[in-house]
């Protein structure tokens, strides 16, 4: 089994890329908003820890599945200690499940102005009821920039199989296959 963590900051391209990476390979995709929309949805607003459970869910019979592999999308704040020790507790599910699960990190990059402008693409609004109201999301997109490190620093990164790919210039069809390439998938 293979788990792929892609991880960027807010309207980076996580989903839109991984959507393109499952066209690709065997592997499918959970984006981080499978399990946000409908909380918000259900619940009338965010609720982290019905999130995690639901998600629990999702990795716990992924993993005893024997797919080939999954791409889960995550927000990573590298200046958290909880999100390091989150990216644990999944690896830990597919551990218990299949301990040959290899783990790969792919890590997208863009400046801030090009994810604003993502921010408002018709391919994320489809599938993020939450960011239809782009006055809001873009708010969030801006919060969350000045809050958290969203991206890793140079050598942080302590895993085998991690690619960094500034995807400014590259459609997401470019971004998977750099990584499908890159990782052999």
């Amino acid at each position: 089994m293979k788990l792929m963590f892609l991880t960027g900051n807010a309207a980076v391209g996580k989903m839109t890329v991984g959507q393109e990476l499952m066209k690709i390979t065997p592997l499918r995709l959970f984006h981080n908003h499978m399990t946000i929309e409908p909380v918000l949805e259900i619940f009338g607003g965010f609720d982290g820890r019905v999130i995690q459970r639901l998600r629990d869910v999702v990795f716990e019979e992924f993993a005893a599945s024997g797919q080939y592999g999954m791409i889960f999308t995550m927000m990573w704040a590298f200046d958290m200690r909880s999100d390091w020790e989150y990216v644990e507790h999944v690896k830990d599910i597919f551990r218990q499940r299949d301990p040959d699960t290899v783990f790969y990190y792919v890590e997208l990059v863009a400046p801030q102005a090009v994810r604003l402008e993502r921010n408002a693409t018709e391919n994320r609004l489809k599938n993020k009821a939450s960011k239809r109201d782009l006055d809001a999301s873009g708010r969030r997109l801006l919060h969350d920039d000045g809050e958290h490190r969203m991206e890793s620093h140079e050598g942080e990164i302590p895993f085998d199989n991690y690619l960094r790919i500034d995807n400014t210039n590259l459609s997401p069809a470019e971004a998977a296959k750099r990584i499908k390439d890159y990782f052999d998938l």
